[in-house]
């Protein structure tokens, strides 16, 4: 079985953890506890192509990526960049911190995720996309869990 290392990354407060939670412990919480460093778990996945642990790294979220420790990001084979669909703010370093993560690491695979879907509307949900720098590739909710296993299957499909 292979082991790849996933870092989940964006800036604070839109659901990193909620995301890791659900995904390693199909569990939900309201409560906000920003992380502190980084927090790692892992969890096997069925593909087509066979089974994938995935080391998944929640790090502590931060307004642009460039403040993060380059050091959590050696080693890496898939990265989950997160924001939030409810605070369009989240959008904005999305260009710089794509650009950063593809110089530092520039064969890995990049999902970007608007998380939060069960706080908004499908009509919302159009306006957002309308105002988004960048497409994102999954939109999911870390509270109902929709399309989160999806989201991993697909990421550790493209980096097998």
């Amino acid at each position: 079985m292979r082991s790849k290392k996933i870092i989940l990354t964006g800036s604070f407060g839109v659901g990193k953890t909620s995301l890791f939670n659900q995904f390693i412990y199909q569990e939900f919480s309201d409560k906000y506890l920003t992380t502190i460093g980084a927090k790692v778990n892992s969890k096997t996945v069925v593909t087509e192509k066979g089974d994938v642990a995935l080391l998944v790294w929640d790090i502590a979220g931060e307004i642009t990526q460039h403040k993060v420790p380059e050091a959590y990001f050696l080693g890496t084979s898939g990265i989950v960049y997160v924001v939030d669909l409810t605070r369009p703010h989240t959008f904005t370093a999305v260009n710089s911190d794509m650009a950063f993560l593809k110089k530092i690491l520039p064969d890995t695979a990049i999902v970007i995720v608007g998380n939060k879907k069960d706080l908004v509307s499908d009509e919302q949900l159009v306006e957002l996309a309308q105002k988004m720098p960048i497409v994102w590739d999954y939109i999911t909710s870390a509270k109902t869990g929709e399309n989160v296993e999806k989201m991993f299957t697909h990421l550790a499909l493209r980096i097998f």
